[in-house]
């Protein structure tokens, strides 16, 4: 594994799903660096804070300098002439992870994508930056002049671009050879490392890498599966993250798009995080689905790893989220399979009947119903 600093807010949580997006990526962190505020002018931190780094950098000499927030240009430029290591914001660490993730060729086009377009966001920036003569050939751009550098991210973003837009179309076709033959669809979405895979694979009987890693899927995987003797189609899709770009939604929206034809979405939730964190994550989904144009009316609440959890703390959490006025939500386990039928009853309902007929969830007085044993 190649070293890092790592800079990030000073926040147990946000600390813990750094070092998981340095893991994901390659990278071991030798130092941590605690900050509250990661948006200062110059270079995103203090100068004083910067020179304290300085030192700590000529002393471990790490391979590359991590930074969890988005840097400008400008702000990456200088951190990079003072410190003379490469940097990464979180950005350009997410797109690393996706490089590295990538199996099918879909996924890579997609990566490509939103490759080109952080690079086309920072391109004009870069070169007035490289010309200052400091650093020549900074970020790979060489001796490109700002138009030609600008004009081949471009090109190169059309042939991508047409490449996706034909599986898309290919997918539509797909979706609508669906349709004729009456097979729903089912699709899985929620934060990464929810463990919206390890619900997929229990539903399906299939042996999809699980992890607790960040993003251990980027390609979407449909099965079909019987749900009382009815046959439909379960998808696991690319899992959502905090301060994701548009322009990576965009990138990977033929894939992600299949949440929007879904007849039923299922955001798979961990309930064992802590309430903030809770927060963050839901807030974070929400954002994304609705981004991606996904009714509300069709989506299901996974409450996952309810078996690290009790069941007063997942209705005290549910309550924080503003899950509890919501008729679509359940708290599952998909390790020791806790209320999957249950899950599965509530997808039928959706399924098969109008959002208006499906009976609400029991408030708190008999919540321990959904702690019975269930039936063989």
């Amino acid at each position: 594994m190649l070293s890092a600093i790592l800079i990030t807010y000073d926040d147990e949580d946000a600390i813990r799903e750094a070092y998981g997006l340095c893991e994901a990526a390659g990278y071991k962190v030798d130092k941590l660096v605690r900050q509250k505020f990661l948006n200062k002018a110059r270079y995103g931190i203090g100068e004083g804070k910067m020179l304290e780094i300085k030192e700590i950098s000529d002393r471990i000499k790490p391979d590359v300098l991590i930074y969890d927030e988005i840097l400008k240009p400008s702000q990456n430029y200088n951190l990079a002439s003072k410190l003379k290591i490469n940097i990464l914001d979180r950005e350009s660490l997410i797109l690393e992870i996706f490089e590295r993730r990538a199996t099918s060729a879909e996924s890579h086009l997609q990566i490509k994508l939103a490759q080109f377009r952080y690079e086309m966001s920072r391109a004009k920036e870069k070169v007035r930056l490289a010309k200052q003569g400091e650093q020549p050939g900074f970020m790979g751009i060489g001796m490109y002049e700002v138009d030609s550098y600008y004009n081949d991210i471009q090109n190169r973003m059309k042939s991508v671009k047409s490449k996706l837009e034909k599986m898309g179309k290919q997918r539509a076709l797909h979706r609508e050879a669906r349709r004729r033959v009456g097979l729903k669809t089912i699709s899985l979405a929620g934060y990464t490392s929810a463990g919206k895979t390890t619900l997929f694979n229990l539903l399906t009987g299939e042996t999809k890498q699980e992890s607790p890693e960040l993003f251990t899927t980027l390609s979407t995987t449909t099965r079909k599966v019987l749900i009382e003797k009815d046959p439909v189609l379960i998808s696991d899709t690319v899992g959502f993250i905090s301060k994701l770009p548009a322009y990576m939604i965009e990138a990977f929206k033929s894939t992600l798009e299949e949440l929007k034809y879904a007849e039923v979405v299922i955001v798979v939730i961990d309930i064992s995080d802590s309430e903030m964190e809770l927060r963050k994550k839901y807030r974070s989904c929400l954002k994304t689905m609705a981004d991606l144009d996904v009714d509300q009316e069709r989506v299901i609440y996974a409450l996952n790893k309810s078996d690290l959890a009790e069941p007063d703390q997942i209705l005290q959490k549910a309550e924080f989220i503003g899950l509890t006025n919501s008729k679509k939500w359940v708290p599952v386990s998909a390790v020791t399979q806790q209320n999957i039928p249950k899950l599965l009853e509530l997808v039928k309902k959706m399924i098969s009947a109008p959002p208006q007929q499906i009976k609400e969830i029991p408030r708190k007085q008999d919540l321990s119903k959904f702690y019975e044993q269930d039936d063989d």
